[in-house]
């Protein structure tokens, strides 16, 4: 049974809490701030956006002590033939040592920060061209809006729009360049990366608009199922890899378009992909999953074949599990087989086998109607709200 009411307080126990994500924007808005009032950083600084599982509403609760975090992109105005990797990431350690002293560590691609609330992460990139930097200087791209509750009746904010040559709200000046010169358009960006010290493409804003439009393909229910199922692989941490956004990228590529629930849509995403990528499983060989906007990147290029084999077996596991659930004829029983896969975070179905959607979920029930529930016509959106 799909269970709208339970999966909608399931999802409620384990996306981020209201405080945490104020802490999120608290974090993230200060460390912006500064940045742009920085009296040597701010006049190489083209803007910042945010990108992540935060910004593309898929972020699942930290668990424990651990905090939530936001990863903040800084585009710059430095050339990548004028500065290496390294060079380019020490201009911000007189920024960091002034707002940051003893909570920030360089990593191989930005720097992390933790702060008692909360964990950010600086991204910076190479200068962009200039027929980009019309795009990337836009209020638009910086706006802390979301897909969480986005449906194909919403429509989508103007700079997602750009590459289909729709920009609808940017302001005049940019929007008439747009539309006349096919140059403007968000291009990948380069990030530093100490690693092979080479400057490599990424695309976070492709990723987000990939996001928003799979999540309008799938009548607004897709951010909810990658939630459920990045939960799903949090209580099952072995093997360690993939995780992470290569899991939600997996996700992404075999979540049906047009699920009518987080129940169906977690049921198919995971038989399909237990299906499709068995091959690779038996012969202990790691698919290719080429990145949104870079398609010479393959997600799972660090995964090796004996990880994805046991990460495979895993799945095909959860497929049958979800299989029985949703076709479980009562929601005792239905209800059971899905905490069976998420946890007691999915609320009990109790011993009352009546074929209805009642009990255990807070929405539960309504008036009875066929199957003993009222059938939802909308999506389960947990929440419609902005944030970032």
């Amino acid at each position: 049974m799909e269970l709208p009411s339970y999966f909608s307080d399931f999802l409620t126990e384990i996306r981020l809490t209201s405080s945490q994500i104020d802490d999120c924007r608290t974090g993230h808005t200060t460390l912006r701030r500064r940045l742009l009032e920085d009296g040597i950083l701010s006049k190489v600084i083209v803007n910042t956006f945010l990108q992540g599982s935060y910004r593309r509403a898929t972020a699942v609760r930290p668990k424990g002590d651990s905090r939530a975090d936001v990863d903040v992109i800084v585009v710059t105005k430095l050339h990548k033939d004028e500065y290496t990797p390294a060079r380019a990431l020490e201009q911000f350690v007189p920024f960091l040592d002034k707002h940051y002293e003893g909570k920030y560590k360089p990593q191989g691609r930005s720097f992390a920060i933790e702060l008692a609330y909360v964990d950010l992460d600086i991204v910076p990139t190479a200068a962009p061209s200039e027929s980009e930097i019309g795009v990337l200087k836009e209020e638009a791209i910086s706006d802390d809006e979301t897909p969480e509750g986005a449906t194909a009746s919403r429509g989508l904010p103007g700079w997602l729009t750009v590459n289909a040559g729709q920009p609808v709200r940017f302001s005049r000046a940019f929007t008439e360049n747009a539309r006349q010169d096919p140059q403007w358009k968000i291009e990948p960006l380069l990030i530093p990366d100490l690693d092979v010290q080479e400057w490599t493409p990424t695309h976070p804003l492709e990723q987000i608009r990939w996001t928003w439009q799979k999540n309008r393909a799938c009548g607004g229910h897709y951010v909810n199922v990658v939630k459920a199922i990045k939960w799903w692989r949090r209580l099952n941490p072995e093997p360690k890899y993939p995780k992470g956004y290569p899991v939600e990228h997996l996700i992404g590529y075999n979540c049906p378009d047009g699920i009518e629930s987080v129940a169906a849509g977690v049921t198919a995403t995971l038989e399909k992909i237990a299906a499709d990528y068995q091959i690779y499983a038996q012969m202990k060989c790691t698919p290719s999953l080429l990145d949104h906007g870079v398609p010479q990147h393959n997600v799972l290029k660090r995964v090796s074949g004996e990880d994805f084999a046991a990460f495979h077996k895993l799945v095909s596991a959860a497929a049958a599990t979800a299989r029985e659930a949703l076709d479980a004829t009562t929601v005792a029983s239905s209800a059971r087989k899905w905490r069976e896969l998420f946890g007691n975070k999915f609320p009990d179905g109790g011993e009352d086998d009546d074929g209805g959607d009642s009990g255990g979920g807070s929405g539960g029930g309504g008036v009875a109607a066929v199957g003993g529930f009222t059938p939802r016509t909308e999506p389960t959106v947990v929440t419609g709200r902005r944030f970032a």
